[in-house]
């Protein structure tokens, strides 16, 4: 047996907990929300529940905002922020509705959940957020998630739906994230412009390479594009968490791949990167500052594994305090890491450039030697970047 088809049935085997993401080209058409196709994934996700009894299951649905524009009756989707919102404000009563009325019949209660960047930036409101999803899920209530577009604004933004369902899984402790979208998978190149693009069945590591396949053009009613949803595969497997692109148009999609049929691209790691506090850094949206860092202690932490001290800090960007997740920049402006840093941005900004020893003498007290402990660390260097240009195209 090829080994992806060994890989597809350990996989589903062991799968306990499932993020499920449908996007807006699967969920909307051209008279509005697809109500038919939500009861369809609904009838699977019934059976799914009903066949495996310990498989816990989260949907992270779009359609809001698509869902408001046909609505509305307006003729294009919205271009500035406050004309999504007011758009996903009509729509979002509109998406839960639906799913409410589609799970009903099943007597499965759904919980509308909706988050922004901000909600998982910091620390206390993620744990917050895990704690009422892991309620929900003990009572067999089934959560429903969209980004909370009625009052995001571009500093709390996830990005789209595909990253924020990545950020679920490590939320929850996913085995597996079932991203449905309007295509087959990722192909090798744009099958919209390239008859003879191929379909990519299995993923091992997100590198320059795969990302090269994916194209950062979002459909008519989506904001990802493939590029989105790769990135988003990356983080998952940072997570050790495995994820399929999926055709979600096709009949019985989720049964099928629970059947072990070899449909969409599986994006499968062999190793796990980060657990735990070094996952949520891993995932952060959007830490709260910057710390440019001079070439030695760049070396110490890629190389040696080390802390980062005061004297290898060149440059504080942002304000904020004792415990914030902050970035790490090399003196190009590259991220070596996310940390969380012993003192607050006015300390650093003193300290910064001098040797732990001079520390007390300088802000008056000695928290620690480190600026960011090693424990607090999590390395991003090995981890390809993506524009935020490219990811929001």
């Amino acid at each position: 047996m090829p080994q992806e088809s060994l890989d597809r049935s350990d996989l589903f085997q062991r799968c306990r907990r499932l993020v499920i993401k449908v996007g807006s080209a699967v969920l909307t058409g051209p008279r509005g929300l697809n109500r038919v196709m939500i009861h369809r994934l609904s009838d699977q996700i019934a059976e799914l529940r009903e066949r495996e009894k310990d498989l816990k299951i989260v949907i992270v649905s779009s359609g809001a905002v698509a869902s408001g524009v046909r609505k509305i009756g307006l003729g294009e989707k919205p271009r500035t922020i406050p004309q999504k919102q007011a758009a996903a404000a009509v729509g979002q009563g509109v998406l839960m509705e639906a799913w409410e009325e589609a799970f009903d019949k099943y007597g499965i209660l759904v919980a509308q959940v909706l988050l922004t960047g901000e909600d998982l930036a910091q620390r206390h409101r993620y744990l917050n957020a895990r704690n009422t999803l892991e309620t929900l899920l003990d009572w067999g209530i089934l959560p429903i998630i969209n980004e909370n577009d009625t009052v995001v604004v571009e500093e709390i933004k996830f990005g789209d739906n595909d990253q924020l369902s990545a950020m679920i899984a490590g939320l929850i402790g996913a085995d597996l994230v079932v991203n449905l979208t309007d295509t087959e998978g990722l192909y090798d190149c744009d099958p919209r412009t390239d008859p003879a693009a191929r379909l990519i069945p299995l993923v091992r590591r997100v590198d320059a390479r795969v990302l090269g396949c994916a194209t950062p053009l979002a459909g008519s009613v989506g904001t990802g594009g493939m590029l989105s949803k790769v990135s988003a595969a990356r983080k998952c497997l940072a997570s050790g968490v495995a994820m399929i692109i999926g055709p979600g148009r096709e009949r019985d999609v989720l049964l099928r791949l629970f059947q072990g049929e070899p449909l969409g691209t599986l994006f499968m790691s062999q190793r796990r990167q980060y657990h735990g506090m070094k996952l949520w850094l891993a995932n952060l949206p959007k830490p709260a500052g910057d710390l440019e860092l001079d070439d030695g202690a760049v070396a110490a932490l890629r190389r040696r594994g080390k802390s980062l001290l005061p004297i290898g800090v060149r440059k504080v960007v942002g304000t904020f305090g004792v415990g914030a997740a902050v970035r790490c920049l090399d003196e190009k402006g590259d991220t070596v890491g996310v940390g969380l840093t012993n003192y607050k941005s006015s300390e650093i900004e003193l300290i910064r450039g001098h040797r732990s020893e001079e520390i007390e003498s300088i802000i008056g007290y000695k928290h620690s030697d480190e600026v960011i402990h090693r424990n607090n660390f999590v390395l991003m260097g090995e981890i390809p970047e993506i524009s935020e240009g490219e990811m929001h195209a």
